[in-house]
């Protein structure tokens, strides 16, 4: 890259460039870090099914390393996709099959809980595959890292002592922000039970550190059992074990919800005792779902990522993730449609824009810079409406209004109109056409409505969207008594004729549907026939 064009990213003021300088000038100080590369890390729970907010943390992550590397290009970068998949299973998941399978293992490490979807060795296993799969669909670079594997293969065997020679520090730490009775047995270590395979949270009663060793008093039994603290024989309470992990690792950023923000201040305390550095931190805001509950993978609310790929691009998701990281979204069904059509405007103004502007546009990070030339000309929103007033599930049916209204477009030459297209025929039928209502029209409405038919047939089958909407434009206002304002005027016309509250421009709408079939359509509302 151009040391201008450097210049220009560094300019940018978009969020993930943002980081990226913040990244290099203050804890890099501008230079690669002895281990020979920053490393990004993104953490994963896989207690439940993978979510959107997984992929979110993935996706934001991959963006400011893209903006690191463009504003730095001689520093080496690696990102971590790091699973929890050591930690004990607590509860069983609302959301899976074969609960019982799963409740008789409560207490063990997610990678020796057997696996309720019968696909691989632990369920563990099994949701990491999903999370890679999904990762990998869609075109990240990671690394992935297991915990299982990190204890067990003795990565992890010197941060592990470390925390054993400052045990006492780590404690110090760590008591404060618990209740009474959790103090009197709390350690960093909690052992794997050679009896019954589950992580124990045991009180301690010896260490030895030229061991490397532990005693500890069995819950259940009384018997004191000594295991050493490596090799996987114990695992770490979670924010001893991130702040542990920060250290091992040498992580140089790594982004958290806003509900882990005492965790973070806690396990960078810890990160620090042990020697090292904490990463970098942003904190994002939480997904909510329709009813403004946190969303939860072992709920299973909000959205799944397969779901939202049903109905619509995963560039649209991505976008969705880039806009206001640090804003409190919905994340449901119905923010699908906006998503996609502001995905395809700035794809479009991407494909045109060059300098900062070009690194400004989220179509840039989204694509790693290399935006599809592709230009859509038609939304998602108005090929909704489109597939209501056409009653038919056959894209072909929607392609012959299409091709009237852009004569050049074809599915073969558009694959990603003829993909929207799809998408629109299947949340149409899930989402809208359950919750519409048609209204019929009023005296005063038929009147305008009437004026309005009067004046599309005039204007004749060719005319095209500007034409068709500035006469929209003049009807409104001429019957300014009915309709106090222009918005009154179209919102009248979406209930009427689309059956819903809120619609497209009616100009490019009626182009797109064909002037005939517009003045038919208003001559059903106008007589008072059934638009359903």
């Amino acid at each position: 890259m151009s040391d201008d064009l450097i210049a220009f990213a560094r300019e940018s003021s978009a969020w993930p460039f943002q980081e990226a300088k913040e990244l290099l000038d203050k804890r890099l100080k501008g230079k690669t870090p002895d281990k020979g590369y920053v490393l990004f890390e993104t953490g994963y729970g896989p207690s439940g099914l993978p979510h959107i907010g997984t992929f979110g943390e993935v996706a934001r992550t991959s963006w400011v390393r893209r903006a690191l590397e463009l504003i730095a290009p001689d520093i080496p970068t690696r990102l971590f996709a790091f699973s929890d998949d050591m930690d004990g299973l607590r509860k069983v998941p609302d959301n899976i099959p074969n609960k019982e399978l799963v409740g008789a293992h409560l207490g063990k490490p997610l990678t020796r809980v057997p696996d309720p979807f019968g696909t691989h060795n632990s369920f563990g296993e099994h949701n990491n595959a999903r999370l890679q799969g999904f990762l990998d669909s869609f075109g990240f670079q990671y690394e992935f890292r297991s915990a299982t594997e990190c204890y067990t293969s003795g990565a992890f065997d010197k941060a592990l002592l470390r925390v054993l020679e400052c045990y006492d520090d780590v404690c110090n730490v760590v008591l404060p922000t618990l209740g009474e009775e959790r103090r009197q047995t709390y350690s960093p270590f909690m052992p794997l039970c050679p009896r019954t395979g589950q992580v124990l949270q045991a009180k301690v009663v010896e260490r030895d550190l030229a061991s490397g060793s532990i005693v500890y008093e069995d819950p259940e039994t009384g018997d004191y059992i000594t295991v050493p603290v490596t090799g996987g024989a114990c695992k770490l309470q979670w924010k001893a074990d991130w702040g542990t992990r920060w250290y091992a690792l040498g992580v140089d950023y790594e982004m958290s919800g806003k509900d882990l923000i005492p965790s973070v201040e806690l396990s960078s305390k810890i990160c620090r005792i042990l020697g090292g550095t904490p990463p970098m931190n942003l904190t994002y805001e939480l997904f909510l779902d329709n009813q403004g509950q946190k969303i939860s993978k072992s709920k299973g609310n909000g959205l799944s990522v397969e779901e939202w790929l049903k109905y619509a691009p995963a560039e649209s998701l991505a976008l969705f993730m880039y806009q206001k990281p640090k804003a409190a979204k919905r994340l449901y069904f119905d923010v699908i449609p906006k998503a996609t059509d502001e995905y395809l405007s700035f794809a479009e103004k991407g494909a045109e824009q060059t300098g900062k502007a070009l690194f400004d546009n989220p179509a840039w990070h989204i694509h790693a810079g290399k935006i599809p030339a592709e230009k859509t000309p038609l939304t998602f929103s108005i090929l909704l409406n489109l597939v209501g007033v056409c009653h038919s599930d056959d894209p072909a049916v929607l392609w012959h209004y299409i091709s009237r209204y852009a004569p050049t477009a074809t599915p073969e030459a558009n694959p990603i109109l003829d993909k929207l297209v799809r998408y629109a025929i299947v949340y149409y039928e899930d989402f809208v056409k359950p919750s519409k209502v048609f209204r019929p029209a009023t005296e005063a409405e038929k009147v305008a409505l009437g004026e309005l038919r009067a004046e599309l047939a005039k204007a004749g089958p060719d005319a095209d969207a500007e034409t068709l909407q500035n006469i929209v434009y003049a009807i409104g206002k001429a019957h300014e008594a009915t309709f106090p304002s222009l918005r009154d005027w179209f919102k009248a016309q979406y209930e009427i004729l689309l059956g819903q509250e809120q619609g497209p421009r009616m100009g490019s709408f009626f182009a797109l549907f064909g002037v005939t079939e517009s003045v038919a359509l208003l001559d059903k509302a106008i007589n008072g026939e059934s638009l359903a």
